[in-house]
């Protein structure tokens, strides 16, 4: 049960996005369409479920027995960077469409604070491997939740009777502001 606890907060509750606020640079930019918000969605979602398996790896057998804790940011931010570096070649092999479209989002996944964040979470919350790797998948799926759905809005207010002034960026954070401001209804849902 604390397994389902920990994906439902992350993905909704306690979403990286929308409650949070971590990883709003590719959340606003690669919104503009649906089908490069949920290459970009998979794409974290896939790092952040295996940067937090790793960095577990990482921090409990690398980390605490050498006493350098202390080392953790630069740890997982060479994981991700591990990890953001082997989808680009992927991607780049076998999806060279979705490669052109994600443009120099894919290579900032490497900084993206939200993919740094669940594996910092991580550590700071004391979850074991299951619970670290649930994390870190029900935050990518938030995440891949989020962008879609502002990917759909921003793609249905493009043919709207929209004011000049509030055309493009200004009616995409606007729009941000009121999904995010939904999502709050699930606030203390789930404590965990």
């Amino acid at each position: 049960m604390q397994i389902i606890l920990i994906f439902v907060g992350a993905a909704l509750v306690n979403n990286f996005v929308l409650i949070r606020f971590l990883g709003i640079c590719p959340f606003i930019g690669v919104s503009k369409s649906v089908e490069t918000a949920a290459g970009m969605g998979a794409a974290v979602t896939f790092v952040m479920t295996m940067a937090s398996m790793v960095a577990f790896f990482v921090y409990h057998y690398i980390l605490v027995p050498l006493d350098v804790v202390f080392l953790y940011n630069i740890a997982f931010i060479l994981v991700i960077a591990s990890l953001v570096q082997f989808i680009e070649m992927f991607l780049k092999k076998f999806q060279p469409a979705l490669y052109g479209a994600l443009g120099v989002f894919l290579p900032l996944i490497t900084t993206n604070c939200a993919v740094l964040g669940v594996a910092v979470i991580n550590m700071d919350a004391g979850y074991g491997f299951l619970a670290s790797t649930v994390n870190g998948f029900g935050a990518g799926i938030g995440f891949t939740f989020a962008i879609l759905l502002l990917a759909g809005i921003r793609e249905r207010t493009e043919h709207n009777d929209t004011p000049a002034h509030f055309k493009g960026f200004p009616i995409a954070l606007i729009s941000a502001g009121l999904v995010s401001l939904a999502f709050f209804g699930f606030h203390n849902i789930v404590n965990i």
